[in-house]
């Protein structure tokens, strides 16, 4: 990961904290994600401070959304999924291969439904 951080810093929020997903939210996520097609792309460079601003930016208005991670590395592919989740304060709902599915409330109400 390249390190830009004074560019994003500004911009993503410090102290995002992902919300804690039942098993019975994170299957009605999974269910709701399964028609959505991969909004963001990690290609060659991997995921950058480009990349996490323009998922973070995703999140703003769309809760729930599917990210395809190119690598052949399951490694890191699962170290970009922890990244991801970590920076942007999503919760991890599924991963199936290179398909990530994220989620994060669009607001505090939505937090608690």
């Amino acid at each position: 990961m390249k390190s830009s951080m004074s560019d994003t810093s500004k911009v993503i929020p410090k102290g995002l904290v992902a919300p804690l997903l039942s098993s019975q939210q994170r299957s009605l996520l999974r269910a709701r994600a399964h028609a959505l097609n991969p909004v963001i792309l990690l290609g060659q460079s991997g995921l950058t401070e480009a990349v996490l601003l323009e998922t973070h930016r995703t999140l703003l208005a769309h809760p729930l959304i599917k990210i395809k991670l190119s690598s052949d590395d399951k490694e890191q592919r699962d170290q970009w999924a922890l990244t991801i989740c970590q920076r942007l304060g999503a919760a991890w709902v599924q991963q199936v291969g290179k398909i990530l599915v994220i989620y994060r409330p669009l607001n505090e109400a939505d937090a608690h439904q």
